[in-house]
């Protein structure tokens, strides 16, 4: 039925007779003369039909825009003045000999043909028209080119692809999980997998030494753009390795898939950067090294000042008072200002302090805030020092919880280098290491684990879980790619006695451990080796690469924000006689009548 792709039909097939199959992208009559832009996955082909052939044109005449049509034809070369540099076949047009209608179509929901942005609700609603699109194909092929170089990378690297259940159980930890009714047990039920860390930890109890598995989980939990509740990671565990050799191979990984993908050169070993290093300078655990912008701590300085927002922040045992620059800044409106404050509003932020640094050498007459007055001369000269501010600048401030001010401020200066051009350009990876080992809930008052509960604590912070568990570093690391975290993983801990320790300062007691990890604590009996490994988002990845807007960008069938698929109509109502089956009663929650 077909010789060729269209996209792949060029100069060098000219005098060719060539079978093409695929959709209408557009139809044009230009009077005597029809021609039609064959689509399929490779590309569009330019088609003519004359009438010459009054049978073949009268079909011709007919088709219409998504039309599935079969077509005969020979290749020749574009009149002069007619080549399209645009497309791969644009040297070369089909002269049509046939043509058969395989399906007609309606009038589709939104044009392909002119670009049409239709609204997201619309094109999810109908995706299977979506992904004809050569954006989305596009997308979706360069993610089948990442797991194709992601697998061969592995697989040449000695890593055995290796399925873990799907079924699983319940775990205590992280977002909530998606539960499976068991019809054989009733009254019990299976949870998806939100990762399959316990099951790759186990593989490598058995001796697989080096696993990976492209794989779907699952997590019951709000929406983001770069969150969905079902999505795919690369999972990946090794044994006998430390953190350096496990993070040289990942990295050279990533650096073979944006070679590949990008044409791009990353560098050779990417920097390291601790925790509290990122947090302090940049505002955040996953910075964005293309912003030249630095958050600087003035908490110091601020302890006598009248001005309570300040005095109060940096007088807090868990406050933060920090400063940020930008270059050129005092030519921001009123309105800008506004602008940033209300951003910040987001992340917690009551306001958005700030000083024009209009003559540095002017001392206080040559700068212009409303916060001046509170500010003793010795202040405001530590201040300009401290942040290296020059004529012209203007420098932010941020005063509350340190929480508080590093997310809020972390993203300012992102934004801010967005919206002033002053991000540089290509690719700045990094990894971010020594993770505190654990933060504090003071809700629910008590530790939690900041990553999971099975990682390890750093060799010489192990005596701190006795005595400061809040000083403990573990053995974490993420890998980040211009501000997005690409995977995150650990070293595990594989010592029965420290992985119960740790189970007991997160407050699960013997008897819940053995209840809800009880298979894994056996497992660490008899001869678990060091281990460790991490876990890549392929979906943020190849959105990264793609320079899509979300992840919904790049999966071929994804959900909404409520979670919900438009193309299905899913989740949807089931029967009683099923729900009786898996013995389940409905009770819908209570809506509030007023």
């Amino acid at each position: 039925m077909r010789t060729h792709y269209c996209g792949n039909v060029n100069a060098t097939h000219i005098g060719q007779e060539v079978e093409l199959c695929g959709w209408v992208h557009r139809r044009r009559d230009h009077g005597g003369v029809i021609f039609i832009d064959l689509r399929d996955r490779e590309g569009l082909v330019q088609v003519v039909y004359d009438p010459d052939l009054p049978a073949v044109f009268k079909i011709a005449e007919q088709i219409r825009n998504e039309f599935v049509v079969a077509v005969r034809g020979r290749v020749r070369a574009r009149p002069e003045g007619s080549v399209n540099a645009d497309l791969a076949s644009g040297e070369i047009e089909v002269l049509g000999q046939g043509l058969e209608v395989l399906n007609p179509a309606e009038t589709p929901p939104f044009q392909l043909d002119e670009y049409e942005k239709a609204s997201e609700e619309i094109r999810l609603r109908y995706r299977y028209i979506d992904l004809r699109r050569p954006e989305m194909l596009a997308r979706i092929r360069t993610r089948a080119e990442i797991t194709r170089v992601m697998r061969n990378y592995l697989d040449a690297n000695g890593f055995l692809d290796i399925e873990t259940p799907m079924l699983t159980k319940a775990t205590p930890e992280g977002a909530r999980d998606y539960l499976v009714p068991s019809r054989t047990h009733p009254g019990k039920f299976f949870a998806l997998p939100q990762s399959p860390q316990l099951f790759k930890q186990l593989l490598m109890m058995s001796g697989m030494d080096r696993y990976y598995q492209i794989v779907r989980c699952f997590r019951d939990e709000d929406l983001r753009a770069d969150r969905q509740p079902e999505f795919t990671q690369l999972d990946v565990e090794t044994s006998f390795l430390d953190e350096e050799q496990f993070a040289g191979l990942m990295e050279e990984m990533i650096r073979q898939v944006v070679k590949s993908v990008c044409g791009d050169e990353l560098p050779n070993p990417f920097p390291r950067m601790t925790y509290q290093e990122a947090v302090r300078r940049f505002g955040s655990d996953r910075p964005d090294l293309r912003c030249p912008l630095e958050l600087v701590d003035v908490g110091d300085l601020m302890k006598e000042v009248d001005f309570k927002v300040f005095s109060g922040a940096a007088n807090d045992k868990d406050g933060r008072v920090a400063a940020l620059r930008l270059p050129n800044g005092c030519d921001l409106t009123r309105k800008e200002l506004d602008a940033y404050a209300n951003y910040v509003a987001i992340y917690g932020a009551r306001g958005l302090a700030y000083i024009k640094v209009n003559t540095v050498g002017a001392g206080r007459d040559g700068l212009q805030s409303p916060i001046l007055k509170f500010l003793p001369d010795g202040v405001i000269n530590t201040i300009l020092e401290r942040t290296a501010a020059v004529d012209g600048d203007l420098i932010f401030f941020g005063a509350d919880r340190a929480r508080v001010v590093n997310e809020s401020l972390g993203a300012l200066r992102v934004k801010l280098g967005e919206d002033r051009g002053l991000l540089e350009p290509g690719w700045h990876p990094l990894w971010v290491v020594d993770f505190p080992m654990f933060e504090w809930d003071a809700h629910g008052n008590r530790w939690t684990a900041l990553h999971h509960p099975f990682t390890a604590p750093k060799v010489d912070h192990e005596a701190l879980l006795d005595t400061d568990p809040g000083a403990c570093e573990s053995r974490a690391y993420d890998m980040v790619l211009n501000g997005m975290e690409l995977g995150g993983g650990s070293i595990r801990i594989h010592r029965k006695p420290l992985q119960e320790k740790v189970f007991r300062l997160l407050g699960i007691g013997s008897e819940e451990a053995e209840e809800k990890f009880g298979f894994l604590l056996n497992a660490l009996r008899y001869g678990c080796p060091p281990h460790g490994g991490l876990a890549f988002g392929l979906d943020r990845l190849v959105m990264l690469l793609t320079h899509a807007a979300s992840i919904r960008e790049v999966m071929a069938f994804p959900k909404t924000q409520t979670a919900a698929c438009l193309l299905t109509s899913a989740p949807s109502d089931v029967s009683i006689d099923q729900l009786r089956e898996l013995s389940i009663r409905v009770r819908l929650p209570q809506t509030d009548k007023g």
